[in-house]
């Protein structure tokens, strides 16, 4: 008899992202006339930065040759990308990172869900509520956790995050082994000083926790005080790894290409007490379980780094923010409270009611879709996201839509 990992059976019924979709189609079928504008899922909309295609077409053109066709390449990513990170997205920012401690993926969300294979099962796990359900899955599926009970896991530590502190968690007042952090974060779009995120790595460094940082939303920064990465905080490369994708960054969400940074200097313990690499365990695991990206993806991803694809990632970030900017004129209007938008592609709207009837309220009296606040935790209840991603016309006709049923 095959036997089935039961932990999958303690996942709630429908992955938020299902739910929305489900519900989605389902109002489409039944008003085929209406022509949904979707500022739900974070996925984007615009055409890739023309230097990225161009790099693209090239790598094409050299697998069409047999003296430049490429196969399998170094499953940690190919140097010539791998240099470009450590350059331009850390050292340039005083980040000690090297090429070495940078591995390229296929998506930051695999990364932060695999990433937990190299960690023992029995260790305490913090996440911040309202928080990116994948971090949460990804340890019930590996057994973390106990019983699903009144909107929270038991065995997690809940680091609560609402309108009292500034939806920036508190440090935990218990001992927690791993601490999940994403800034901008995702889903209220609030940033962290470096200040806050120096606290941050003082309590793991006095715990000997590890810090797992998303900083999938780091391209959306303007302002030049708040930190792009958890390495410009003094003492993080022994206690953080960092996540980073360019599917927001550049685009990439249909072309698939992101990288995790493990230091070499980053410490996980075994039972003993003694100390092991997690670079070498991640290194491990990356290898036996990853071919590594496409090398027409990767020319593609280099691109990003030259001056002209610097002026096109900007520019198509910007052409968000401005969304986002507009987003927030039109809910400051409508005398709603919310937090976000100004660097990062997301607004946390508090909606006065249950989230997800707010959202059937949006999606079938506005034909706007939204993602309700509750599928991110407990403390999500009675708001929602409103992404930018999309086009300036499509935000600006469901801003007016929006204005219209909740100015009734």
């Amino acid at each position: 008899m095959i036997s089935i990992n039961e932990n999958y059976l303690k996942l709630q019924s429908s992955y938020l992202f299902s739910e929305i979709a489900k519900r989605v189609s389902a109002f489409q079928d039944a008003n085929p006339d209406v022509k949904v504008i979707k500022l739900g899922i974070g996925d984007v909309t615009r055409a890739l930065p023309q230097s990225c295609i161009k790099a693209f077409h090239s790598a094409i053109d050299e697998m069409a040759g047999n003296s430049t066709f490429k196969g399998y390449g170094p499953e940690q990513g190919y140097p010539f990308l791998r240099e470009k990170i450590a350059e331009h997205d850390f050292q340039s920012r005083a980040a000690e990172i090297t090429p070495d401690e940078i591995f390229v993926s296929d998506g930051a969300k695999c990364d932060s869900g695999n990433i937990q294979e190299i960690f023992s099962s029995d260790i305490t796990i913090a996440v911040p509520d309202p928080v990116y359900p994948v971090y949460v899955d990804t340890n019930v599926m590996a057994g973390r956790t106990g019983k699903f009970s009144n909107g929270r896991y038991e065995k997690i530590v809940y680091l609560e995050s609402s309108e009292e502190n500034g939806f920036i968690p508190d440090l935990p007042k218990e001992p927690v082994d791993l601490i999940y952090l994403c800034f901008p974060n995702n889903p209220t779009g609030t940033t962290i000083t470096k200040s806050l995120l120096k606290t941050w790595v003082e309590f793991a460094r006095e715990n000997k926790a590890l810090i797992l940082y998303d900083a999938a939303y780091e391209a959306f920064i303007r302002d030049d005080s708040l930190p792009v990465s958890i390495y410009e905080i003094e003492g993080s490369r022994e206690v953080a790894i960092e996540f980073r994708s360019f599917s927001k960054t550049a685009g990439f969400t249909g072309t698939r290409c992101a990288y995790t940074v493990v230091p070499e200097s980053c410490i996980g313990y075994d039972s003993n007490g003694g100390k092991h690499s997690l670079h070498s365990l991640w290194n491990r695991r990356h290898t036996t379980k990853f071919n590594g990206v496409s090398y027409p993806v990767q020319r593609a991803a280099e691109a990003i780094y030259s001056e002209k694809g610097k002026i096109e990632v900007k520019n198509l970030n910007d052409y968000y923010l401005k969304n986002a900017g507009l987003i927030r004129q039109e809910i400051d209007k409508l005398g709603y409270k919310h937090v976000g938008g100004e660097n990062s592609p997301y607004i946390w709207v508090k909606c006065n009611m249950d989230s997800w009837k707010f959202f059937d309220l949006l999606l079938k009296k506005a034909g706007v879709v939204c993602t309700p606040g509750a599928g991110f935790g407990k403390c999500g209840q009675g708001f929602i996201r409103l992404s930018a991603f999309n086009n300036f016309e499509n935000v600006q006709k469901a801003m007016i839509r929006i204005g219209k049923i909740l100015n009734r």
